[in-house]
């Protein structure tokens, strides 16, 4: 958003956490940024306030802004609230539906099957399924050309949060260490910047030494290019994977009291997002104390080794990609913004 002129009052990446206990530990900051934010709106009135992502403040935010537009603001001020990619309340706490519909004026959604979703509990409530940028990002990348005299590369990919990093790292190492003895494999290691390869080096080093394995800083794109099966963190990183066409065995790992308060409230059959898309388990999936090195070598020797599994893995994920539309997202998301403006 810097590089294409957007003034950045904060950078809110930096601050991502996952987890309950973790938001409450930095609650503080959090509540600093909001009310920062509540300022910035109310001084400078804008036409339109876009929130993208990021629920669990978003949608607080928007509640706020609503009571304060209604009781101290300019009563000449009506901004357009925009919600661009709808928080996923179809996996759990149903009930937010209402308030969203009552404090944002349009739902900007890249999943096909959220409009639906919500015509049938608010159906005064303006969705727009646009399609997902994940269509436009890799347009131009070719189809994988994985060399055939290389040795497979299997990926590895342990989340873009260091959080994510510390819990998972350890077993998937001890998991590729598997299948590297047995199927003579090439472990490749992607994280996202240097930081995040900074922290890897530490925890690597006090891991038993893995000698094939890469590191490798960005170039997701290329990796995924090459690469014969993965073992993904639940993230975006999964609709990647599915993108091209990549078997992936998905796992996460969080703190116990996240977990188990995840247990409760998910509703959804499915963490990753592809096998929502299918209807089906296409990547297996291990959570908590499912997610070892042993169940992840199990479910991804198959990938790996059986030629007819790896052909009906990919078909699903080509038919599942098939359904997020066309490219043009992000062109179709801007002229949504305009007509709620007109």
């Amino acid at each position: 958003m810097a590089a294409a002129g957007v003034k950045l009052e904060f950078d809110l990446a930096a601050h991502a956490v996952v987890g309950i206990i973790e938001v409450l530990k930095n609650y503080g900051k959090f509540k600093g940024f909001f009310d920062r934010l509540l300022k910035l709106a109310l001084d400078t009135k804008p036409d339109a306030i876009i929130l993208i992502d990021y629920p669990g403040f978003n949608l607080r935010y928007a509640k706020k802004l609503r009571s304060l537009i209604a009781t101290k603001a300019d009563p000449a001020w009506k901004p357009k609230i925009v919600y661009y990619v709808s928080p996923q309340i179809w996996a759990w706490h149903e009930s937010r539906v209402h308030g969203i519909a009552r404090d944002i004026d349009l739902m900007l959604s890249i999943f096909p099957f959220e409009k639906k979703w919500y015509a049938e509990r608010v159906p005064q409530f303006r969705v727009e399924f646009v399609g997902h940028p994940l269509v436009d990002r890799f347009a131009t990348v070719k189809d994988r050309q994985a060399d055939p005299l290389q040795r497979p590369e299997v990926l590895l990919l342990p989340g873009s949060r260091q959080r994510e990093l510390r819990k998972h790292l350890p077993v998937l190492i001890e998991a590729a260490r598997g299948l590297c003895d047995g199927l003579g494999l090439v472990p490749r290691l992607v994280v996202p910047d240097q930081r995040m390869a900074d922290l890897a080096a530490g925890i690597l080093a006090e891991l038993l030494p893995l000698p094939s394995l890469q590191v490798q800083l960005g170039g997701l794109a290329d990796a995924l290019g090459r690469a014969r099966a993965a073992i993904a963190a639940s993230g975006t990183v999964t609709m990647e994977c599915g993108w091209f066409g990549v078997p992936t065995v998905v796992l996460y790992k969080t703190s116990w009291s996240t977990y188990w308060l995840a247990r409760w409230m998910i509703k959804v059959k499915f963490l990753a997002m592809p096998n929502l898309l299918a209807g089906e388990r296409v990547f297996p999936e291990f959570v908590q104390h499912e997610a070892t090195a042993a169940n992840l070598i199990a479910a991804a020797t198959p990938f790996l080794s059986d030629t007819a599994i790896r052909r009906t893995t990919c078909e699903k994920l080509a038919a599942a990609m098939r359904t997020l539309g066309s490219g043009g997202a992000s062109d179709r998301a801007a002229e949504a913004v305009w007509s709620v403006l007109r």
